[in-house]
């Protein structure tokens, strides 16, 4: 009796290491392949994303060469100072490219997923959309922080170099800044410019706010445009038979009128660079940029717009990176809704029309905060919001399904 129960256990025992060998052996089978799941779609994002990155990236950077370099150039610039500065404004344009990159780019390949029924085999096979969306928001985040970096440390070295070499342009050649027949609006001032001929300019008209209680009015038949000789101003201009009209703001029947056949007007840097020669919020990184948010908090005679301006360029920092993980959240659902047929074809047209809407409340936001003073965090987080919201909705629906 007792070799029996001695069997009956020893039995048992054989059993119990077969079972777990068995259960070691599926677990393993099923890491092995979430393994190969998630090492192919993440193989497969990176192809389309870098596709649609070079795509974006190449729109940005032909849209920055039409509307500074070629302008430059026809001014006389040299050649290798508009080279320099493309180069210090890449930084930009990587940042701008990223997120709209990785939704057309995500989109499009899980598009083609969908259409080519790969979806339907990966769920067949057991996996959820659960195992989909992983790799999915995972590389959203490493684009994500990639981003970041370049966003936060690249863009703020870029934007120095950029800003100082084109002060060196236009100290050396002032006619840069200059369109014929344009409007100029500075920061305290408006130049409304006639014909410019290498450094004439011809009916120029400069309307200043100057202070909270008078506007003057500068008008000249003709000004010269030579290089500036102080330290902190960007041009001087030598205008004859001007026109001096200065008003009070108060009482429009108080003016004076002056005449003279030669008057000297110094622009100062600070009239196109905001800060003069200081640093600006977009020459600072994220850190340097919250610390001097908490101390303009503490300070009680801060001027809540700049406080603002600074507030809006500190989220700008993290919302625009970060914008690649709210699309990645989209990209899935939106995928599986849209892409049963034609998958890529439709994964890039609703990414683009996307991506438009998706700037256009960047730049509204931008706009709102700056000019009516709308809260910089809100102006530029909403957008993330809507997408992040939009993309959870989207896929808690796809589960009810």
């Amino acid at each position: 009796m007792k070799n029996v129960v001695l069997k009956n256990r020893a039995v048992a025992a054989a059993c119990k290491r077969v079972f777990s060998i068995a259960n070691s052996v599926r677990s393993r089978r099923e890491k092995l392949s979430t393994h190969v799941l998630n090492q192919y779609i993440v193989r497969e994002l990176l192809l389309y994303f870098g596709i649609l990155f070079l795509f974006f990236f190449t729109i940005f950077f032909v849209n920055q060469i039409l509307l500074v370099a070629e302008r430059i150039l026809r001014q006389g610039a040299p050649v290798w100072d508009v080279v320099r500065l493309m180069t210090y404004s890449l930084p930009f344009i990587i940042a701008q490219s990223a997120p709209f990159a990785t939704l057309v780019g995500f989109l499009m390949c899980l598009g083609r997923f969908m259409s080519d029924n790969e979806i339907i085999i990966f769920r067949a096979s057991g996996f959820s959309y659960m195992h989909i969306l992983k790799p999915v928001l995972l590389l959203g985040v490493v684009i994500s922080g990639v981003s970041f970096f370049v966003n936060d440390y690249l863009l703020p070295l870029g934007t120095i170099k950029y800003n100082n070499l084109y002060r060196e342009i236009l100290s050396s050649n002032p006619a840069v800044e200059l369109e014929a027949h344009s409007i100029k609006r500075l920061n305290d001032a408006t130049l409304v410019i006639g014909d410019v001929e290498k450094n004439l300019v011809s009916d120029l008209v400069l309307i200043d706010q100057g202070d909270s209680n008078h506007m003057r009015f500068i008008v000249a038949g003709a000004s010269e445009l030579i290089s500036a000789r102080r330290e902190g101003v960007l041009m001087q201009m030598n205008m004859t038979d001007a026109l001096v009209l200065i008003l009070d703001k108060n009482n429009s029947t108080n003016y004076d009128v002056l005449e003279s056949e030669k008057v000297t007007l110094n622009i100062f840097e600070s009239s196109f660079f905001g800060g003069g020669t200081g640093v600006s919020p977009r020459e600072m990184t994220a850190y340097d940029l919250g610390k001097a948010v908490r101390q303009m908090r503490r300070n009680a005679n801060t001027d809540e717009y700049t406080l603002n301006i600074y507030t809006l360029e500190y989220n700008k920092k993290f919302s625009l990176p970060f914008g690649s993980f709210f699309f990645a959240l989209l990209a899935l659902p939106l995928a599986l809704m849209f892409g049963r047929q034609n998958g890529q074809t439709i994964g890039m047209i609703v990414g683009i029309i996307i991506s438009f809407f998706y700037w256009a409340m960047m730049i509204l936001g931008q706009y709102a905060s700056s000019r009516n003073g709308f809260n910089g965090f809100w102006s530029m987080w909403i957008p993330n919001f809507v997408i992040g919201g939009a993309g959870i909705l989207f896929y808690f629906g796809l589960k009810k399904q």
